[in-house]
Protein backbone atom coordinates (compact mmCIF):
# COMPACT_ATOMS: atom_id res chain seq x y z
CA UNK A 1 0.00 0.00 0.00
CA UNK A 2 1.36 3.27 -0.85
CA UNK A 3 0.47 5.99 1.71
CA UNK A 4 0.61 9.70 0.80
CA UNK A 5 1.42 11.75 3.66
CA UNK A 6 1.82 15.90 3.41
CA UNK A 7 3.92 18.29 5.31
CA UNK A 8 6.88 15.60 5.79
CA UNK A 9 8.53 17.81 8.42
CA UNK A 10 5.67 19.15 10.38
CA UNK A 11 5.25 17.29 13.80
CA UNK A 12 2.42 15.34 13.23
CA UNK A 13 3.62 13.90 10.11
CA UNK A 14 6.94 13.18 11.33
CA UNK A 15 4.75 11.21 14.13
CA UNK A 16 2.83 9.53 11.61
CA UNK A 17 5.92 8.55 9.27
CA UNK A 18 7.12 6.29 12.71
CA UNK A 19 4.24 4.79 13.65
CA UNK A 20 2.79 4.17 9.82
CA UNK A 21 6.36 2.97 8.97
CA UNK A 22 4.79 -0.94 8.53
CA UNK A 23 2.42 -0.59 7.10
CA UNK A 24 3.40 -0.21 3.29
CA UNK A 25 5.11 2.59 1.36
CA UNK A 26 5.20 5.85 2.96
CA UNK A 27 5.46 8.69 0.59
CA UNK A 28 5.70 11.88 2.88
CA UNK A 29 6.01 15.04 0.57
CA UNK A 30 6.96 18.58 1.79
CA UNK A 31 5.97 22.33 1.23
CA UNK A 32 8.17 22.31 -1.87
CA UNK A 33 6.76 19.23 -3.71
CA UNK A 34 3.37 19.27 -2.69
CA UNK A 35 2.01 22.58 -1.07
CA UNK A 36 -1.75 22.84 -0.22
CA UNK A 37 -1.69 26.38 -1.31
CA UNK A 38 -0.96 25.31 -4.93
CA UNK A 39 -4.17 23.28 -6.63
CA UNK A 40 -2.64 22.28 -9.28
CA UNK A 41 0.71 21.26 -7.95
CA UNK A 42 -1.84 19.22 -5.90
CA UNK A 43 -3.25 17.34 -8.39
CA UNK A 44 -0.16 16.54 -10.67
CA UNK A 45 1.58 15.20 -7.71
CA UNK A 46 -1.43 12.34 -6.86
CA UNK A 47 -1.91 11.93 -10.25
CA UNK A 48 1.72 10.84 -10.29
CA UNK A 49 1.77 9.31 -7.29
CA UNK A 50 -1.33 7.87 -7.25
CA UNK A 51 -1.77 6.43 -3.21
CA UNK A 52 -4.05 3.79 -2.03
CA UNK A 53 -4.69 6.62 0.63
CA UNK A 54 -4.24 10.16 1.47
CA UNK A 55 -3.13 11.75 4.84
CA UNK A 56 -3.09 15.27 4.94
CA UNK A 57 -0.62 16.39 8.43
CA UNK A 58 0.00 19.88 6.57
CA UNK A 59 -1.85 23.23 7.51
CA UNK A 60 -1.22 26.51 8.36
CA UNK A 61 -1.21 26.59 12.21
CA UNK A 62 -0.02 30.34 13.10
CA UNK A 63 -3.27 31.10 14.87
CA UNK A 64 -2.29 34.32 15.46
CA UNK A 65 -0.77 35.33 12.51
CA UNK A 66 -3.40 34.27 10.17
CA UNK A 67 -5.49 37.22 11.57
CA UNK A 68 -3.77 39.46 8.81
CA UNK A 69 -3.24 36.71 6.16
CA UNK A 70 -6.53 35.58 6.31
CA UNK A 71 -6.19 34.61 2.14
CA UNK A 72 -2.63 32.47 2.86
CA UNK A 73 -4.83 30.64 6.22
CA UNK A 74 -7.98 29.48 3.83
CA UNK A 75 -5.75 28.41 0.52
CA UNK A 76 -3.89 26.04 3.03
CA UNK A 77 -6.07 25.08 5.57
CA UNK A 78 -9.39 24.85 3.16
CA UNK A 79 -8.62 25.00 -0.51
CA UNK A 80 -5.94 22.33 -0.53
CA UNK A 81 -7.88 19.97 1.39
CA UNK A 82 -10.83 20.33 -0.99
CA UNK A 83 -8.54 20.05 -3.69
CA UNK A 84 -7.17 16.74 -1.97
CA UNK A 85 -10.95 15.27 -1.59
CA UNK A 86 -11.26 15.60 -5.27
CA UNK A 87 -8.18 14.16 -6.05
CA UNK A 88 -9.14 11.52 -3.52
CA UNK A 89 -11.98 10.79 -4.40
CA UNK A 90 -11.32 10.60 -8.66
CA UNK A 91 -8.68 7.81 -7.63
CA UNK A 92 -11.10 6.20 -5.59
CA UNK A 93 -8.94 6.16 -2.50
CA UNK A 94 -9.69 7.71 1.00
CA UNK A 95 -8.65 10.67 2.47
CA UNK A 96 -7.81 10.92 6.34
CA UNK A 97 -7.60 14.92 7.10
CA UNK A 98 -7.16 16.89 10.90
CA UNK A 99 -9.08 19.49 12.10
CA UNK A 100 -9.06 21.21 15.19
CA UNK A 101 -11.47 22.48 18.61
CA UNK A 102 -10.70 25.86 17.22
CA UNK A 103 -14.18 25.55 14.87
CA UNK A 104 -15.72 25.63 17.81
CA UNK A 105 -16.36 29.09 20.32
CA UNK A 106 -16.07 27.58 23.35
CA UNK A 107 -18.56 29.20 25.15
CA UNK A 108 -20.18 25.26 25.72
CA UNK A 109 -19.80 23.86 29.31
CA UNK A 110 -19.17 20.65 28.86
CA UNK A 111 -16.77 18.86 26.31
CA UNK A 112 -17.74 19.53 22.76
CA UNK A 113 -19.22 16.36 20.37
CA UNK A 114 -19.18 16.08 16.69
CA UNK A 115 -22.54 17.70 16.12
CA UNK A 116 -22.59 20.55 17.90
CA UNK A 117 -22.81 24.08 16.60
CA UNK A 118 -19.61 25.20 14.95
CA UNK A 119 -18.47 29.31 15.92
CA UNK A 120 -14.99 29.53 14.92
CA UNK A 121 -13.84 32.53 16.75
CA UNK A 122 -10.48 33.61 14.46
CA UNK A 123 -9.44 33.13 11.00
CA UNK A 124 -7.65 30.29 11.63
CA UNK A 125 -10.22 28.77 13.26
CA UNK A 126 -13.02 29.56 10.29
CA UNK A 127 -10.07 28.27 7.73
CA UNK A 128 -10.14 25.03 9.08
CA UNK A 129 -13.92 24.73 9.27
CA UNK A 130 -14.16 25.58 5.60
CA UNK A 131 -11.34 22.76 5.27
CA UNK A 132 -13.98 20.41 6.59
CA UNK A 133 -16.83 21.59 4.63
CA UNK A 134 -14.88 21.47 1.32
CA UNK A 135 -13.77 17.65 2.02
CA UNK A 136 -17.50 16.87 2.82
CA UNK A 137 -19.02 18.39 -0.10
CA UNK A 138 -16.91 16.01 -1.78
CA UNK A 139 -18.26 12.78 -2.58
CA UNK A 140 -15.55 10.56 -1.59
CA UNK A 141 -14.33 8.52 0.99
CA UNK A 142 -13.34 10.68 3.60
CA UNK A 143 -12.07 10.42 7.55
CA UNK A 144 -11.75 13.94 9.59
CA UNK A 145 -9.99 14.09 12.88
CA UNK A 146 -10.39 17.08 15.04
CA UNK A 147 -7.92 17.07 17.76
CA UNK A 148 -6.54 19.80 20.91
CA UNK A 149 -3.50 21.39 21.62
CA UNK A 150 -0.98 19.70 19.58
CA UNK A 151 2.90 19.42 21.04
CA UNK A 152 5.84 17.06 20.41
CA UNK A 153 9.61 17.57 20.73
CA UNK A 154 9.38 18.90 17.03
CA UNK A 155 8.42 21.78 15.03
CA UNK A 156 6.52 25.32 16.95
CA UNK A 157 4.78 24.62 19.66
CA UNK A 158 3.46 24.99 23.42
CA UNK A 159 5.69 22.93 24.99
CA UNK A 160 9.09 23.79 22.70
CA UNK A 161 8.54 27.13 23.26
CA UNK A 162 7.77 26.87 27.24
CA UNK A 163 10.98 24.54 27.97
CA UNK A 164 12.86 27.21 26.23
CA UNK A 165 11.34 30.29 28.51
CA UNK A 166 11.52 28.31 31.38
CA UNK A 167 15.18 28.40 30.89
CA UNK A 168 15.22 31.84 29.69
CA UNK A 169 13.60 33.52 32.10
CA UNK A 170 12.85 34.37 35.43
CA UNK A 171 9.32 34.23 35.94
CA UNK A 172 6.13 33.44 33.35
CA UNK A 173 2.59 33.88 33.55
CA UNK A 174 0.52 31.45 31.45
CA UNK A 175 -3.73 31.59 30.83
CA UNK A 176 -5.47 30.03 33.88
CA UNK A 177 -9.04 30.07 32.05
CA UNK A 178 -8.89 28.28 28.95
CA UNK A 179 -9.28 24.80 29.54
CA UNK A 180 -8.10 21.73 26.99
CA UNK A 181 -6.89 18.39 26.80
CA UNK A 182 -2.99 18.68 25.58
CA UNK A 183 -2.37 15.99 23.20
CA UNK A 184 0.54 14.51 22.01
CA UNK A 185 1.41 14.19 17.88
CA UNK A 186 2.51 10.26 18.80
CA UNK A 187 -0.97 10.14 20.47
CA UNK A 188 -2.49 11.07 17.62
CA UNK A 189 -0.02 8.59 15.15
CA UNK A 190 -0.93 5.56 16.82
CA UNK A 191 -4.42 6.52 17.66
CA UNK A 192 -4.95 6.85 13.22
CA UNK A 193 -2.33 4.20 12.67
CA UNK A 194 -4.62 1.59 14.54
CA UNK A 195 -7.85 3.14 12.31
CA UNK A 196 -5.91 2.73 9.27
CA UNK A 197 -4.81 -0.85 10.47
CA UNK A 198 -8.55 -1.76 11.32
CA UNK A 199 -9.62 -0.79 7.63
CA UNK A 200 -7.53 -2.47 6.19
CA UNK A 201 -8.21 -5.33 7.82
CA UNK A 202 -12.30 -4.45 7.38
CA UNK A 203 -13.07 -3.49 10.30
CA UNK A 204 -14.28 -0.15 9.70
CA UNK A 205 -14.67 2.59 6.73
CA UNK A 206 -12.87 5.75 6.41
CA UNK A 207 -15.70 8.22 6.53
CA UNK A 208 -17.18 10.63 8.76
CA UNK A 209 -16.27 12.92 11.15
CA UNK A 210 -14.35 12.20 15.01
CA UNK A 211 -13.16 13.76 17.92
CA UNK A 212 -9.22 12.86 18.94
CA UNK A 213 -7.44 14.53 21.94
CA UNK A 214 -6.21 13.18 25.21
CA UNK A 215 -8.10 12.91 27.71
CA UNK A 216 -8.43 14.46 31.17
CA UNK A 217 -8.43 18.32 30.87
CA UNK A 218 -6.00 20.99 32.20
CA UNK A 219 -5.56 24.99 31.65
CA UNK A 220 -2.23 26.13 29.56
CA UNK A 221 -0.98 27.21 33.34
CA UNK A 222 -1.56 23.56 34.17
CA UNK A 223 0.14 22.72 31.18
CA UNK A 224 3.07 24.40 31.51
CA UNK A 225 3.20 23.28 35.45
CA UNK A 226 3.71 19.84 34.57
CA UNK A 227 6.49 20.79 31.65
CA UNK A 228 8.26 22.68 34.69
CA UNK A 229 8.11 20.34 36.89
CA UNK A 230 10.03 17.67 34.43
CA UNK A 231 12.80 20.68 34.05
CA UNK A 232 12.93 21.11 37.58
CA UNK A 233 14.06 16.92 38.06
CA UNK A 234 16.46 17.99 35.30
CA UNK A 235 17.88 20.82 37.35
CA UNK A 236 17.03 22.95 34.48
CA UNK A 237 13.89 25.34 35.56
CA UNK A 238 14.91 28.99 36.23
CA UNK A 239 11.35 30.82 35.37
CA UNK A 240 8.73 30.97 38.43
CA UNK A 241 5.26 30.84 36.42
CA UNK A 242 2.37 32.21 37.98
CA UNK A 243 -1.83 32.18 36.42
CA UNK A 244 -2.79 34.69 34.37
CA UNK A 245 -6.66 35.74 32.73
CA UNK A 246 -6.65 35.54 29.38
CA UNK A 247 -8.18 39.23 29.18
CA UNK A 248 -5.02 40.02 31.11
CA UNK A 249 -2.83 38.51 27.65
CA UNK A 250 -4.30 40.16 24.75
CA UNK A 251 -3.74 38.35 21.40
CA UNK A 252 -4.79 38.78 17.77
CA UNK A 253 -6.77 36.12 17.69
CA UNK A 254 -9.63 35.10 20.31
CA UNK A 255 -9.17 31.32 21.99
CA UNK A 256 -12.27 29.73 23.14
CA UNK A 257 -12.36 29.05 26.66
CA UNK A 258 -13.63 25.73 26.19
CA UNK A 259 -11.55 23.07 23.63
CA UNK A 260 -12.43 20.21 25.57
CA UNK A 261 -13.15 17.28 23.15
CA UNK A 262 -15.60 14.18 23.24
CA UNK A 263 -14.49 11.24 21.87
CA UNK A 264 -16.99 8.67 22.93
CA UNK A 265 -17.64 7.93 19.23
CA UNK A 266 -14.46 7.50 17.96
CA UNK A 267 -14.13 5.07 21.23
CA UNK A 268 -16.66 3.33 20.40
CA UNK A 269 -16.78 2.65 16.56
CA UNK A 270 -12.88 2.07 16.60
CA UNK A 271 -12.84 0.59 19.79
CA UNK A 272 -9.69 3.01 21.02
CA UNK A 273 -8.81 4.04 24.55
CA UNK A 274 -6.73 7.71 24.46
CA UNK A 275 -4.40 7.81 26.97
CA UNK A 276 -4.69 10.74 30.03
CA UNK A 277 -2.95 14.17 28.81
CA UNK A 278 -0.73 13.52 31.84
CA UNK A 279 0.25 10.10 31.08
CA UNK A 280 1.31 10.85 27.34
CA UNK A 281 3.22 14.27 28.25
CA UNK A 282 5.85 11.90 30.32
CA UNK A 283 6.34 9.25 27.32
CA UNK A 284 6.61 11.88 24.75
CA UNK A 285 9.46 13.57 27.11
CA UNK A 286 11.11 10.23 27.55
CA UNK A 287 10.92 8.75 24.57
CA UNK A 288 13.68 8.87 21.99
CA UNK A 289 12.45 9.13 18.60
CA UNK A 290 13.49 6.49 16.06
CA UNK A 291 11.04 3.84 14.76
CA UNK A 292 12.52 0.80 15.99
CA UNK A 293 11.76 1.88 19.59
CA UNK A 294 8.06 3.60 18.88
CA UNK A 295 5.80 0.45 19.06
CA UNK A 296 7.94 -0.37 22.24
CA UNK A 297 7.47 3.10 24.26
CA UNK A 298 3.42 3.27 22.95
CA UNK A 299 1.13 1.80 25.55
CA UNK A 300 -0.71 5.49 24.60
CA UNK A 301 -3.47 4.59 22.61
CA UNK A 302 -4.95 0.77 23.36
CA UNK A 303 -8.33 -1.23 22.47
CA UNK A 304 -11.28 -0.31 24.93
Amino acid sequence: MKILITGNKGQLSQELQLALAGEGKLLALGQQTLDLAQPEQIRQQVRLLRPDLIINAAAYTAVDPAQSNREQAFAVNATGPGVLAEEAARLEVPLIHYSTDYVFDGHKPAPYQEHDRTAPLSVYGESKLAGEQAIQAVSGEHLILRTSWVYSLQGRNFLLTMQRLMQERDSLSIVDDEIGAPTWAGTIATATAEIVRQWRNGKGSLNGLYHLSATGETSWYGFACSIAEHLKQQGRLRARLSPIASKDYPTAAQRPRNSRLDCARLQHDWNLQLPDWEAALQVCLASPRHPETFAREMPAVQNA
